[in-house]
């Protein structure tokens, strides 16, 4: 009997040891209007999830006019999402008036993770619009450069006032795609201009017609306005350009005309080979005639008398020749 009552008596020990561990919670809790049970607590100890911290945000949405569950709660934990932050979120959008479920709130914490960005950043901005640079200082550029019809380049310097547009938020193109699509039509406005004169003289147009392109179609922020900050003119582009066809077109004609030297210095090289062929032949011809004398001879076709007056034919010739070779005084 007295083991019973021992047993008994640490059984309820225990007992009291484990209510008083989760008294303050669950009394805090009951009294700000969001009871949450002890065996709930005591579950919660048991999954390894932090049960005031759940206790705590369900209070803070309480307190607010926000009716969430532990079991919302404690899934979106469990999720590895920031609790604190989306009942956050949550409250902001329900005072600024703007609608957000709490599913909503959590697919863009989740989704949010690890980009540097928040749900209650992405409430705030829908509540309080933020402007972002054209183009980004921190990718190193500092204009958009684009380059008119009449060669002439312009440098512009833009600021997008941009919402976040929570029912877009999760999948939409992020702050870098507006700014490539905005960059886009800049450089688009400054390429259609007839001069760059008139991109100076009406730099809103350029806003204007990034406008009309309905730049926040697929994106998560919401574009109010493209403010153009400052443009400058930058080089002529087009006499550069006409400068270097020229270069080009002469370093073209340069070799194609070393290309017609070539061929009229190999064409005058195989003409000199010709001819050292044709005297070849010239000089064997004439390396025959004694031997066609000679037979001539023995076939008694030509007589002694005969080659005599060849040879003073020769000699009169060769005569001749010095006579006319001979300069006059």
């Amino acid at each position: 009997m007295g083991i019973l009552i021992v047993i008994g008596f640490v059984a309820f020990f225990i007992v009291m040891l484990v209510v008083l561990s989760f008294f303050n919670v669950w009394l805090r809790a009951l009294l700000a209007g969001a009871p949450v049970s002890i065996p709930n607590l005591i579950a919660m100890r048991l999954r390894g999830v932090p049960y005031a911290q759940v206790t705590d945000a369900r209070i803070t949405a309480s307190k607010a006019g926000i009716q969430l569950t532990v079991d919302e709660l404690e899934a979106h934990y469990l999720a590895e999402g920031n609790m604190i932050q989306t009942v956050q979120a949550l409250i902001a959008a329900s005072k600024a008036g703007i609608e957000l479920s709490f599913a909503k709130a959590c697919s863009i914490d989740l989704a949010t993770k690890g980009t540097g960005k928040t749900v209650l950043e992405a409430v705030r901005t829908s509540v309080n619009p933020k402007v972002i640079d054209c183009p980004n200082p921190a990718s190193g550029r500092i204009t958009i450069d684009g380059v008119a019809k009449d060669g002439i380049q312009v440098k512009v310097r833009a600021r997008v006032t941009v919402r976040s547009n929570l029912a877009r938020f999760v999948g939409g193109a992020q702050e870098e795609t507006i700014i490539a699509r905005v960059g886009e039509g800049i450089v688009s406005t400054i390429g259609s201009a007839q001069s760059y004169k008139s991109v100076l003289e009406t730099p809103d147009a350029i806003s204007k017609v990034v406008l009309s392109r309905g730049l926040d179609v697929g994106t998560a922020y919401e574009i109010l306005s493209i403010d153009i900050a400052d443009v400058d003119v930058g080089e002529n582009v087009g006499a550069k350009l006409q400068e270097s066809q020229a270069e080009a077109n002469k370093n073209m004609a340069q070799a194609q005309a070393e290309i017609r030297r070539a061929a009229a210095v190999a064409l005058e090289q195989e003409m000199k080979a010709k001819v050292q062929e044709m005297h070849a032949k010239l000089v064997e011809a004439q390396a025959e005639v004694p031997l066609a004398m000679a037979e001539a001879f023995r076939k008694g076709n030509l007589g002694i008398m005969d080659y005599y007056r060849m040879e003073n034919v020769k000699a009169d010739t060769k005569m001749r020749d010095s006579i006319s070779e001979t300069p006059s005084k």
